[in-house]
């Protein structure tokens, strides 16, 4: 078995102030396992309040390279996810993203 180099990325972002993720957590944050060379997404989490929020959201996510699919998994949330915090959902993925790309600079 090949042995791939994985970093931990989060994102966070605001839900408004009424959403249920807000009373609870205080903010939306994704946390990804990313594989270094391409970007893969491998695993993901994410504070929800509703298990089928988190198991949602990891099927658009786990498989996709946020080096080369960045575009299309905004797409596929705007496209699929019809929950209170889909904006959350995208800020916090773009700032996941950008993390990423930090991180990859940094360690190369």
């Amino acid at each position: 078995m090949e042995h791939r180099e994985t970093v931990y990325v989060t994102g966070e972002s605001r839900t408004n102030i009424d959403n249920a993720i807000t009373k609870v957590y205080g903010a939306f944050f994704i946390a990804l396992e990313v594989e270094l060379g391409s970007g893969e997404i491998l695993n993901m989490d994410c504070t929800h309040t509703l298990d089928l929020t988190e198991k949602f959201l990891r099927k658009i996510c786990v498989g996709r390279s946020l080096e080369r699919d960045y575009d299309l998994l905004e797409e596929e949330v705007t496209r699929r996810y019809y929950g209170s915090s889909t904006r959350a959902v995208i800020a916090a993925l773009k700032d996941a993203n950008k993390r990423y790309i930090m991180v990859k600079e940094k360690l190369n």
